[in-house]
C-alpha cells in the first residue's frame, strides 16, 4: 500500500464501497452503462477481488487496460490519471461531483470545487425503462427484416441481400468486442437466412455468387465461434463449409482466409503440423499485396514453426509478414473488417507469440511481447479484440515467468483473469494454461506469488464461454 492514499481510495471511502461486492455491482452498472451506449469493450466487464484490492491499495504499477478505464473514469467523472493520483490538499467533504458517466453522456465539467465529492445515483428508474424500449426496437427490427423476406419470397430482392450485407458487416465488426453468448444467435440466424435463400429461392447468378460470399463469411464466423467454445470437429466442419461457398463463389481472398481459419483452429487443437500446413496452403493461393489476409497467412505459419521450434522458418515467416505489410492493397475483405481484417496490433501480437514459443527468455521476445500489449492499449476502437489483447497480455506474462519476473508476469496477466466468463473462450483460456505450465516449471514455482497465481488460473478455467452456452 501506498504511504499517500490515492482520490480513487477516498472516493471509493466516502461512497461506502470498500466491500469488493459492492464495488463490484457498482463497476458492472457502470460498465453495462457504457455498452448501452456504444463502448462495446465494456460489455460484461467485472473485476476481481484481487484487482479492486490493488487499485484501493494504490498497488498500481501503470493504469489499468482501457475498458476499465473508460469504466473507472464513468463511474467517478475524472481521468484514469487524476483517480490513481493522491488528492489535492483540500478536499471537500460533501460537494457535489458529476453524476457517474456526465462526462461520457456530454453533460458540462463541473467546477473545481465540485469535482471531488458525491452525488447519488443517477437515473436508475430511466435506466431499466432504455433497456425495454431497446429490447423492444431491436424486436421489432428482427420481424420487419423478416417480413421483408417473405414479402421478396420467391424473387430475392436487393433489399434482402442489402440487409444481409449489413448483418454479415456487424456481426464481423463485434465478434471480436464482444462477448459470444451476445452475437451468437444473430449469427446462427444469418447463416440460416443465407442458406435458405440458396436452398430455396429464385436467385439470379450474380447474386448466387454474392450469396455463397455471404454463406462463406458466415459460416467463417461460426467456425470461429465453434473454435471460441473448445469444440474443434465443429470448428472445422464450419470452416470446410466456408471453403466450399468461397469455390462456389470463385473468391480467392475469402478462400485463402478460409485456409487461415483452419490454421488457426488446428493450431489451438495441438495439431501443429496441420497449421503449418493449412497456413502454406493459404499463403499459395494470394498473389503478393493482395489485402492483409496474405500478413495474416504468414504470423500464423511463424507461430505454428515457433512451437514446432524451427528458428527458422519461424523468424522468416515473421520477416515476410513485415514485407508483405509494406505493399498490401486493402481487398474486400478488408472492408468487411474486423475477423476479416488483420491490422498491424495483431501481427505484433503473432510475432510475440512465435518468438516466446522459440525462446520466451529472449530479450526480443519480451519486448515484442510487451510492444504487443502497448499496441492493443494504442490500438482504435474498429482494430480492438479482447481475445488478442489477452493473447498479447499472457505472452507479456510468459516472458516475465522465464526472466524469474514473476511480479511483472502477475501484473501482466491481470487484465486477462479479470475477463468475466462470458469471455473466456477457448484459446484466452488456453493461454492462462500456458502460464500456469511455466509457473510450475518456474525455479520460483513454490514461491507465494507463484503458488497464488496458479490456483487463480485453475479456478478462472472451471467458468469459460463454453459452460455459459451449455
Amino acid at each position: 500500500m501506498t504511504e499517500a492514499p490515492t482520490l480513487l481510495r477516498v472516493l471509493m471511502t466516502r461512497r461506502h464501497w470498500q466491500v469488493y461486492e459492492t464495488f463490484r455491482q457498482q463497476f458492472e452498472r457502470a460498465a453495462s452503462d457504457l455498452a448501452r451506449d456504444g463502448d462495446t469493450a465494456c460489455a460484461g466487464l467485472t473485476i476481481s477481488k484481487r484487482t479492486m484490492e490493488r487499485w484501493y491499495g494504490g498497488e498500481v504499477r501503470s493504469n489499468p487496460h482501457p475498458p476499465q478505464c473508460r469504466v473507472l473514469e464513468h463511474l467517478f467523472g475524472q481521468s484514469i490519471d487524476v483517480l490513481l493520483a493522491p488528492p489535492p490538499p483540500a478536499l471537500p467533504v460533501a460537494a457535489p461531483a458529476a453524476p457517474p458517466g456526465a462526462l461520457h453522456r456530454g453533460a458540462s465539467v463541473p467546477r473545481s470545487g465540485d469535482r471531488f465529492g458525491i452525488l447519488p445515483e443517477d437515473g436508475a428508474g430511466t435506466t431499466g425503462g432504455m433497456q425495454q424500449c431497446e429490447r423492444q426496437v431491436a424486436m421489432a427490427a428482427r420481424r420487419a427484416a423478416q417480413f421483408m423476406r417473405t414479402a421478396e419470397a420467391g424473387n430475392i430482392g436487393q433489399e434482402t441481400l442489402d440487409q444481409i450485407h449489413d448483418d454479415v458487416h456487424r456481426l464481423a465488426l463485434s465478434y471480436q468486442q464482444v462477448p459470444l453468448p451476445v452475437i451468437l444467435g444473430d449469427l446462427l440466424d444469418v447463416q440460416e437466412d443465407v442458406f435458405g435463400l440458396l436452398e430455396h429461392g429464385r436467385v439470379k447468378p450474380m447474386q448466387a455468387r454474392d450469396l455463397y460470399l455471404l454463406a462463406a463469411i458466415t459460416s467463417g464466423m461460426l467456425a470461429k465461434a465453434s473454435h471460441d467454445t473448445g469444440n474443434a470437429h465443429a470448428a472445422l466442419t464450419q470452416a470446410r463449409t466456408a471453403y466450399v461457398c468461397a469455390d462456389n463463389a470463385d473468391h480467392q481472398p475469402m478462400r485463402a482466409w478460409v485456409r487461415g481459419l483452419q490454421s488457426l483452429i488446428t493450431y489451438w487443437a495441438g495439431r501443429t503440423e496441420d497449421a503449418a500446413r493449412y497456413a502454406a496452403l493459404g499463403g499459395a493461393i494470394l498473389p503478393e499485396g493482395a489485402g492483409t489476409t496474405g500478413v495474416w497467412l504468414s504470423c500464423l505459419s511463424a507461430r505454428a514453426h515457433g512451437i514446432l521450434r524451427d528458428g527458422d522458418a519461424a523468424r522468416a515467416a515473421i520477416e515476410r509478414a513485415e514485407r508483405l505489410r509494406e505493399h498490401v492493397v486493402p481487398d474486400d475483405l478488408d472492408s468487411v473488417g474486423g475477423l476479416f481484417a488483420f491490422g498491424e496490433a495483431r501481427q505484433i501480437y503473432y510475432a510475440g507469440e512465435a518468438l516466446v514459443h522459440l525462446d520466451p527468455a529472449d530479450r526480443r521476445a519480451e519486448t515484442t511481447a510487451r510492444a504487443s500489449v502497448e499496441a492493443y492499449r494504442a490500438v482504435d476502437r474498429v482494430e480492438w479484440a479482447f481475445g488478442d489483447e489477452a493473447g498479447a497480455a499472457t505472452n507479456l506474462a510468459l516472458a516475465q515467468v522465464a526472466q524469474g519476473e514473476l511480479d511483472g508476469a502477475a501484473e501482466a496477466v491481470r487484465p486477462v483473469l479479470d475477463l468475466p466468463a462470458e469471455r473466456r473462450n477457448f484459446g484466452i483460456v488456453e493461454s492462462t494454461r500456458r502460464v500456469h505450465a511455466a509457473l510450475l516449471d518456474s525455479d520460483q514455482r513454490r514461491s507465494p506469488i507463484a503458488s497464488r497465481l496458479r490456483e487463480e488460473i485453475e479456478d478462472y478455467a472451471l467458468t469459460t464461454t463454453a459452460a455459459i452456452l451449455r
